[in-house]
């Protein structure tokens, strides 16, 4: 069969955090494979796709980035329903980033209202590992997994956009996370656009 016309499907991913925190260099050195210094904040909400294959399934993954701020309620909790997994980013040099992941989790919850909110999938990242030889890092790996450990084991990533380290790792496990959970969003893409990203063929996820 044509690949085009394969089962394919859909897993949408929401990407939250403060802002600067590194979540839209994150989607493009993953998606794109670029880093870029300077980027203009977020404003409202934007996505990428990637398009990857795991365990012969393939597998369009749509990840969210939404602006870094307390307003992010304002985009509508339609915008957050129908998610397959949250992504929650701190930046490991930033101690505020991390003391308000517990808001962005209950915010998140509150908006997608999934229907088993104790088991639905959350990733932590832990970004900008690289900045200043890790002598400016206030978020230790143990504080992270700690946080992790106390809601349900979250997976946890320490990545750096900027030398593309571990990204590719982190986002493969959110993809089989959200596979793993995903249920009732299976659709037949006909003719998948050319802008897509081409199938990349991964396995295996540490998580």
């Amino acid at each position: 069969m044509d690949v085009s016309m394969k089962r394919r499907t859909l897993l949408k991913v929401i990407v939250l955090g403060d802002s600067g925190v590194g979540k839209t260099s994150l989607m493009n050195q993953y998606v794109y494979n670029q880093f870029n210094q300077h980027y203009k904040a977020t404003i409202g909400a934007d996505f990428v796709t990637k398009e990857l294959q795991i365990d012969n399934k393939l597998v369009t993954l749509q990840i969210w980035d939404t602006a870094g701020q307390e307003r992010f309620q304002s985009l509508g909790s339609a915008f957050y329903r129908g998610a397959d997994c949250c992504v929650l980013v701190h930046d490991v040099n930033v101690l505020r980033s991390f003391e308000t992941l517990n808001n962005w989790r209950e915010e998140f919850l509150k908006q997608a209202d999934p229907s088993d909110p104790e088991t639905f999938p959350f990733i932590l990242i832990g970004n900008k590992i690289d900045v200043d030889g890790a002598n400016s890092r206030v978020v230790s790996e143990k504080n992270a997994t700690d946080w992790c450990a106390t809601r349900g084991n979250i997976p946890y990533f320490e990545t750096s956009a900027k030398e593309d380290y571990n990204v590719d790792e982190a986002f493969l496990c959110v993809a089989k996370t959200a596979l793993a959970s995903e249920q009732e969003h299976d659709i037949y893409f006909r003719g998948i656009s050319e802008t897509c990203s081409e199938v990349e063929p991964r396995g295996g996820c540490a998580c």
